[in-house]
């Protein structure tokens, strides 16, 4: 099958898979957004203070109405179980999940690609290294994944509030070729180490370098690929001006106003946030906060 014949499969293959994870759990999206109140332009980051700033060791929960309520037990694998049940539940249950707003350009230089993906995360700071998860093996790459292994380049965008719609309207299953940037009506940035450009609307952009790369296979269908995952260390950062401090270690979430993914086809806010100082050890006992009988080496928790 030729490159273009192929193209209108893949695409069928997109949508088959969207109505099979079923994301919209709405007949009438339209009627129920219409349904619901304006957009809080009002709501502004604030602290508040933690949910008991009188806790102490060894007190437990703060809210302890839960402890009454029993556990299902799932297995991810248990027979006539399907992988996109725990797609939703893993989605819906590890919230909220930062947003890696990526762009790519094909090596050759004439593609270029704009998408969303919420297996992003960063876990580590020297060298600076972030992990994309992409859906599918790369003998259905999506055009993102594509491109970044074929360049080993790739921009991550931070998605705020100013420009949600216009960053979810990427998620759109253009055939590859055809460029998200004009879909979305943002505007493309040079970058100042890669060839991909940053989104100029973005608050905070990081360019990356492609490190390596793990493909996943399914246990419920030995041999099918169904995920990659991309190890990307960053190599320049680029914040608004407004928006960092004067030794250029901190922004500020009330202007970064960032978008977190839930479950579903589910999205939050951050407009509020309270602080809680990591304890030190020697500190709390000093202050009597905490005794040596609670930090008694014990056995199973006992």
């Amino acid at each position: 099958m030729s490159s273009k014949e192929s193209k209108p499969q893949e695409a069928q293959e997109k949508h088959d898979a969207e109505s099979t994870i079923k994301r919209n759990p709405h007949g009438d999206f339209g009627k129920v957004q219409a349904s619901r109140p304006d957009w809080e332009e009002s709501s502004q980051w604030h602290f508040t203070k933690t949910k008991n700033p009188k806790w102490n060791y060894g007190e437990g929960a703060s809210d302890k109405s839960g402890q009454s309520k029993s556990h299902v037990s799932i297995d991810p694998y248990a027979e006539g179980r399907q992988p996109v049940l725990n797609y939703k539940l893993l989605i819906s249950g590890i919230i909220p999940r930062p947003i890696g707003f990526l762009s790519t350009k094909s090596k050759d230089g004439t593609s270029t690609n704009l998408a969303p993906f919420s297996y992003t995360q960063v876990f580590n700071h020297d060298p600076p290294i972030f992990g994309v998860g992409f859906s599918g093996g790369f003998d259905n790459a999506k055009d993102t994944l594509k491109n970044l292994v074929d360049s080993g380049e790739c921009v991550i965008n931070i998605i705020s509030e100013d420009y949600v719609e216009a960053a979810n309207s990427c998620a759109i299953d253009l055939p590859y070729g055809q460029s998200e940037w004009s879909v979305s009506g943002l505007t493309p940035e040079d970058s100042k180490v890669v060839a991909a450009s940053r989104v100029k609307e973005a608050v905070f952009s990081v360019e990356g370098k492609l490190l390596n790369t793990q493909e996943f296979e399914s246990r419920a269908t030995p041999g099918k690929k169904t995920g990659v995952l991309a190890v990307i260390e960053g190599v320049h950062f680029w914040v608004r001006e407004d928006a960092i401090n004067e030794d250029r270690s901190l922004i500020a979430p009330e202007i970064l106003r960032p978008i977190a993914r839930l479950g579903g086809i589910t999205y939050a806010r951050v407009t509020e946030g309270f602080e809680i100082p990591r304890p030190v050890l020697k500190q709390e006992k000093e202050q009597g906060k905490i005794s040596d009988e609670l930090i008694k080496p014990k056995v199973d928790g006992q």
